[in-house]
Order: structure tokens, then sequence, then C-alpha cells
């Protein structure tokens, strides 16, 4: 079995809060330059854009200078570069800061605002703007939330600790509690625990919940309900994807401003910020495998459609 080369540390700075995409060449493959590698590997850049990089000397080796575009390609090399960011439609909510210490941050983050960068979504994203705003380069996130769920996430600050807190959700030492709104049926006996298997497939939006031994498991309850809507405490035994939302969504009582579930709408207009997903990870618990100190923290946020006396629509 090959042994895989730990990578070196990046050469290249961060950027707004946004670390080099670092990219290893794989051991078997037809290319004779590492140009042509990046050419075929990154499709998705747009014509010229990686010839265009290395013309600019903007991909580099470990050593930090720039690789030439007739470079050989070296099976397991390393090579960094800073992509072209997207023009970002800016999410004009703060990531609010709950708890901080010399090891972690646990930031409140709003709807709209994704974890960490992905895809279309870099620099405006609670990892990017915490590193910038914290100004600690080395923030991480041990989790993640969905982009359009608000709510309490954990970040480590010292690379070397970012294991340990991982570890806490792998084995799910965790508590979380989260709180939706969604419609009030009175027939619906609760409280409940759903429990189900959901499959999740690449390039497919939504998950589904198919047949099979149960992967997913949440506690739901009832917290009050007025005017046709209820506030729903939701307690995951586990974290699929979606899973809060599939749940609910199976229950006949879908998450209001929910774009997937129980069927999947169209986008709204870009810097649309009216109706998030009604979905807030509320409370977060955990004893800290650093310093042995129990924590909780409860997020500030309100979901709107309940703490708002204006009609929600339908």
């Amino acid at each position: 079995m090959r042994r895989r080369t730990p990578p070196p540390p990046a050469p290249l700075p961060q950027i707004d809060g946004v670390d080099p995409v670092r990219v290893r060449l794989p051991h078997d493959g037809p290319w004779a330059t590492v140009r042509e590698h990046l050419v075929a590997r990154l499709t998705g850049a747009g014509p010229g854009m990686v010839e265009s990089m290395f013309d600019a000397g903007r991909v580099v080796g470990a050593d930090g200078l720039a690789v030439a575009p007739d470079a050989p390609y070296r099976p397991g090399m390393f090579v960094w570069f800073h992509r072209e960011l997207p023009a970002e439609v800016p999410v004009p909510f703060p990531v609010d800061v709950v708890y901080q210490d010399d090891h972690i941050v646990v930031a409140d983050k709003p709807h709209f605002l994704a974890t960490t960068p992905r895809g279309t979504h870099v620099t405006e994203t609670a990892l990017a703007r915490l590193r910038r705003e914290l100004g600690i380069p080395t923030l991480t996130a041990a989790h993640r939330l969905d982009r359009l769920t608000a709510g309490l996430v954990l970040f480590t600050v010292r690379p070397e600790e970012r294991g340990a807190y991982q570890t806490l959700f792998r084995d799910r030492l965790v508590r979380k509690e989260y709180e939706a709104v969604a419609p009030y049926d009175p027939s619906l006996v609760l409280p409940r625990t759903v429990r189900s298997r959901i499959v999740k497939e690449r390039g497919v939006q939504a998950a589904r919940e198919v047949e099979g031994e149960p992967n997913a498991e949440t506690h739901v309850e009832i917290a009050g309900h007025r005017g046709g809507l209820a506030r729903y405490r939701l307690v995951p035994a586990t974290g699929q994807t979606h899973q809060l939302r599939v749940h609910l969504n199976a229950l006949g009582v879908p998450i209001l401003a929910d774009p997937l579930y129980p069927e999947v709408t169209a986008p709204g207009p870009a810097g649309d910020f009216r109706h998030p997903l009604q979905l807030l990870a509320r409370r977060l618990e955990f004893t800290d495998p650093v310093t042995g100190a129990e924590h909780s923290f409860v997020s500030g946020r309100v979901l709107r459609a309940w703490s708002s006396d204006d009609a929600w629509p339908s």
C-alpha cells in the first residue's frame, strides 16, 4: 500500500480570509506537464484561465516559487494557487461571536451565509469573515451548518487541536438542539422520535427517505402554536444531510421557506433575503476535549415567522 505524503505548509498567504487552493498531482495519469493536468482537472475555470495563471506565475510549488508552464509532471507533487473569486452578493447580516478563548470560537451564524468556502460562496462565508474580523488566520470549522440555517457553529483556533473537537461531533458527544417554525397540525402526536434512512445523492439537491436500516434519528417536540403555525424543538441524535428538514416534511409539517421540501422551487433573485428558512441551531453543549470545561451556548437569534406579527407568506 502506497503511503501518502503529508502536505507541506501552504507557501501562499490567505486572501480575504480564504486559503489558497492546494492540488496534489495523482500518481497515475497521461499528463506530460503540470499545466496539462490542471487544464484537465479545472474544467470549470473557464477557457484560458489555467494558462493565464501559469503565465502570471500564480501557480507555485512547496518552495513558493512559480511553476513553469512546461514543468514536467511529477506524481505526488503539491501545487498551490488562488482561484479567481466569483462576484458574491454580500450577506447583510453580522456573524455574532458568542464565545472565544485560546482554543475555540463559537459563532452565531445568520441565515444565507455559508459556514465555509464552497462553490460560489467563498469570501461571503462565516469562516472567511471571522478570520478577517478576529485576525485569526488559523481558524477552522469543527462542523458545518447549511447555508440556509442560522445558529451556532464551533470553530477551532489551533490546527493541532481541530481533530479533538471534530471527534466530538463524529462520536456524537455534542448535544445539539434546533428550533423550527412550521405549520401546526393538531392531529400530529408529539413528542415523538423519528427514525428513518436518509440518502443524499451527488448532483441531486434534495435528500430522500428510503427503505432500510435507519441512519437518522430526531426527537421532535412542540414548544407552542398560534395562528396556524407551531414552534418545534428538534434534538437530532445523528447528523445526516438535511435531516431535520426531511423529518419535519415527512411528518407533514415542512419548515417555512424551505426551497427543497416538500418540493424543489426555483431560487429567488440574488440578494433576496426576505424569507429565510425558519430553522435555527439554538443550543450547543459539550465537554471541551482540551480544557475539560463544560460548555453550554445558546443562540441569540430569533425566527422571524414566530417573533414577528407580520403575516408569513405561504
